[in-house]
């Protein structure tokens, strides 16, 4: 049997109980990784325990506590270096554009959380080692209610992409991955009724080339290819995942 690009990699995966942190999960799991994941609640890990219980680790936290991301450390500090991290973990509410501690509220998940996840692991990674960080599709158009979401992901990326020179230095390559409209629980948690979730899919539906929201799957692919040796020329570059909704 060849050797696939991932066998016997560790790779940490944040917010990986569901949605496109599960599809990465899932994806390195099949293709050789051992795989530490953390979530705040087990989800549909659960299936994949039973089916990769040899080669998957479960470690439940929250990355706004200091305690579970140094309690994450320590777990990987058992298993090995790690060659592949995805700060997954993220959050999205709709708030008034104006309401800065709704900012405060996304940015210590999407970028803290993300930020101090790397930070808590960065002497456990190996050399050459892979980070990529999730952005979003919306910090390159507008989408009303979701400025401080959005805000959240654009001051990760400009800290990646400065990051991605600094740890360059430790041959460790930083990138982001922007999904589009992706089919994940997150939008259930946007605050809207179903009535206005519906018709707010229907059109962004009509802007999608493919016609319809991404499969998890779909994104989980790319931070795959971000994750391998074969991007190893590729450094603080953003990767657009969203079925050609920012084309229009």
């Amino acid at each position: 049997m060849s050797q696939q690009p991932f066998d016997n990699r560790l790779a940490v995966v944040t917010g990986a109980s569901s949605g496109i942190g599960l599809s990465v999960t899932e994806k390195l799991l099949a293709q050789g990784a051992r795989v530490l994941a953390m979530s705040r609640t087990l989800g549909e890990l659960d299936s994949l325990l039973t089916r990769y219980d040899q080669t998957l680790t479960w470690q439940p936290g929250d990355v706004t506590r200091a305690a579970d991301l140094a309690a994450l450390a320590e777990v990987a500090g058992s298993l090995g270096q790690v060659d592949c991290l995805v700060p997954n973990a993220g959050i999205a509410r709709l708030a008034d554009g104006l309401d800065t501690t709704a900012f405060a509220a996304q940015w210590a998940v999407n970028g803290a959380g993300a930020l101090d996840t790397l930070a808590a692991l960065r002497e456990r990674l190996a050399p050459s080692a892979s980070v990529v960080f999730i952005g979003t599709f919306l910090s390159h158009v507008t989408f009303p209610g979701l400025a401080a979401y959005i805000a959240s992901k654009a001051a990760l990326k400009a800290q990646v992409r400065t990051l991605a020179v600094e740890m360059a230095e430790r041959q460790v390559r930083l990138n982001l991955v922007s999904p589009g409209p992706t089919d994940t629980p997150i939008w259930s948690t946007l605050g809207l009724g179903s009535d206005d979730l519906a018709a707010v899919a229907g059109t962004v539906n009509q802007r999608l080339l493919g016609g319809r929201f991404l499969d998890p799957a779909a994104v989980a692919d790319v931070i795959l290819f971000l994750l391998s040796p074969a991007a190893r020329g590729l450094y603080g570059q953003d990767l657009v995942v969203d079925s050609g909704y920012t084309l229009r």
